[in-house]
């Protein structure tokens, strides 16, 4: 029998900050009991991390300069293939309920499933699980796969109850300035990251009270990184770091695993899980199975990175690669500033960083956070496993010299390999060409 397929996507939920992975300051009760029940990954990455990128990448199975979804707010290539198509050759049902993000349709044709209405930017985004009970009942003899693209907790923070924290007491990344503003915009992120939980248990309920709850891989992942600087929209680890749990009952035994995986590689292993041949296709991932069902303990050698600017903020162009241990990172315009409209630009999604500008002044840590964020080097290394939120760049430190050189190497070898031309391809034309279908020719 097939087995039936169910991931619940997060919108910009830094992996760290869940307790799976060592959060501190939120419970997530449901979420655990997930990761209790199924396989963690500790390094499983995203491509980009924004929204439409790393989306793209997951259902195509494509690298984003393949798939030519190399912005936000972008379209794949013409033709491109993705999860509906693949699976629905496989005799699946694949619908999507709430965020989809991703386009053209004809790349992304998912069966729309009500219940998860509004936006990412809504105040009130409506949450209910009858589309969902009726889409997973509507035919228990065809396998169905159901992606429920959740709105939390992405900005703005408006959902949830944040009265709740004790504001002083929490725990700050240290890749934040510690302001009062932050802490209460911190504390309205955590709120929303319990909002999230209760919509995963719901999920989860109305799995099991289908009676198909053992026949079916459950995946959850927390998307990139929040909105604070430093996360979303960067290749530091906080913003392509994803936290990955898969649960499949009687397959997959219950743990954590060190293989390194990345969103282009689930495609190719749900295929392979119904029963199809990814290797007949051309994907740029690979099939993880064996590492779910216990036959291997690796998966990739190297994940990889990428960050196109526009349309956030002006060209800032990055490219990344990890061995899982050391993370190399090479900045494509280091002479310029590095902006992010949501981020730095007068809003009310969030009030914090004036607070950090002006703490500066007198403040050491603030001022290395801010400066950090702002003026980056051409190259960056970092040891993940020493140091997650990598604050200390070895780039220079003639005792990783040896890594540098490797990874840079490395990602020579990947850019050429997709045929990347680097920083031409952050441009408005660009990416207003990709959304009308007159996508870059990639330089193979």
């Amino acid at each position: 029998m097939k087995p039936n397929i169910l991931i619940a996507i997060a919108d910009d939920a830094t992996y760290n900050d869940l307790s799976l992975y060592g959060g501190q300051n939120v419970k997530t009760p449901n979420i655990d009991r997930l990761a209790r029940e199924g396989l963690v990954f500790n390094r499983a990455y995203l491509p980009m991390a924004m929204c439409n990128p790393c989306r793209t990448a997951l259902y195509t199975g494509l690298h984003p300069v393949r798939n030519g979804a190399c912005w936000n707010h972008s379209a794949a290539r013409p033709g491109t293939k993705s999860l509906p198509h693949y699976l629905g050759d496989l005799g699946y049902r694949v619908g999507l309920c709430g965020k989809k993000h991703v386009g053209p349709h004809r790349s992304f044709p998912f069966e729309n499933v009500p219940g998860i209405e509004g936006g990412c930017v809504h105040p009130n985004p409506e949450f209910g699980v009858e589309g969902i009970r009726a889409f997973v009942g509507q035919n228990p003899d065809a396998p169905f796969c159901l992606v429920v693209g959740l709105f939390e907790p992405h900005a703005p923070w408006t959902l949830g109850n944040a009265e709740h924290f004790d504001l002083d007491a929490l725990k700050l990344p240290p890749y934040m300035a510690d302001t009062p503003e932050t802490r209460s915009d911190y504390a309205k992120y955590l709120a929303e990251i319990e909002v999230l939980d209760r919509e995963v248990g719901d999920i989860l309920d109305v799995l099991a009270q289908s009676g198909q709850a053992d026949n079916t891989i459950v995946i959850f992942t927390s998307e990139q990184g929040s909105q604070f600087p430093g996360c979303k929209w960067t290749n530091w680890n906080t913003g392509i770091h994803t936290g990955f749990v898969v649960r499949w009952p009687g397959r997959v035994s219950p743990g954590h695993t060190d293989a390194i995986i990345q969103y282009e590689d689930v495609t190719p292993t749900l295929i392979r899980a119904a029963g199809g041949d990814p290797q007949a296709i051309d994907f740029d991932g690979s099939s993880f199975l064996p590492v779910l069902l216990g036959d291997a303990d690796a998966h990739r050698e190297h994940a990889y990175f990428m960050h196109n600017n526009i349309p956030e903020g002006p060209p800032y162009p990055i490219r990344a690669v990890t061995d899982g241990t050391h993370h190399y990172i090479r900045n494509l315009a280091p002479e310029a500033i590095y902006i992010e409209k949501h981020l730095m630009g007068a809003n009310k999604w969030h009030q914090y960083w004036p607070t950090w500008v002006v703490d500066t002044t007198f403040n050491e840590h603030t001022r290395f956070v801010v400066n950090r964020y702002l003026h980056r080097p051409a190259e960056q290394l970092y040891r993940m496993d020493d140091d997650p939120c990598e604050l200390t760049n070895l780039a220079d430190d003639p005792a990783h010299a040896a890594a540098k050189e490797r990874l840079s190497a490395e990602l020579d070898r990947w850019m050429t390999e997709q045929g990347d031309p680097g920083a031409e391809i952050d441009t408005e034309a660009q990416w207003q060409a990709s959304k009308q279908g007159r996508h870059f020719e990639r330089q193979c």
